[in-house]
């Protein structure tokens, strides 16, 4: 077959592959909605570089981040929790005691928001929903240890 009939991909990465979309709701908080904002903004602007200097690898990668971010924008659910809820919700930070007696505080967000090594969990984690619709006081148990709730409050 001439070369004039293929595709020209010799300078795209080869394995390149859509970043997966998650198939649950996009609940964000307001600072998630801007980070993903600022991810467009800054993505936009290397897709630019990267088209002005002709580097075909770049072009592409950023382009398929490109297309993921403008996928979680464009079905963002902005969703902030009720300042005088009386259970758990999206959007919350919870304090929780384990059986040792030892607190720690989650704030339940979107997935993108999520890092765990910072405090914030995804709405779609066993923690969240374990939490959800529970009050001070109650008793959770997630992968096998018990936890009480201490506290809770909207990061709004």
């Amino acid at each position: 077959m001439s070369r004039a009939f293929t595709k020209e991909q010799d300078d795209v990465p080869a394995g390149l592959v859509e970043r997966p979309v998650s198939p649950h709701r996009n609940l964000v908080t307001q600072n998630g909605l801007r980070l993903i904002e600022a991810e467009l903004a800054r993505l936009q602007t290397e897709l630019g570089q990267a088209t002005a200097s002709g580097d075909k690898a770049s072009i592409a990668h950023v382009s398929r981040d490109l297309r993921y971010w403008t996928a979680r924008r464009e079905t963002a659910e902005l969703n902030l929790a009720d300042q005088d809820g009386d259970v758990i919700r999206f959007g919350m930070q919870v304090t929780v005691e384990n059986e040792d007696g030892r607190q720690q505080s989650w704030m339940i967000v979107g997935e993108d928001e999520a890092e765990p090594s910072k405090g914030t969990v995804s709405h779609i984690s066993p923690l969240a929903v374990a939490l959800f619709g529970k009050s001070k006081g109650d008793l959770v148990t997630v992968n096998g240890r018990g936890l009480e709730i201490i506290s809770f409050k909207a990061i709004n």
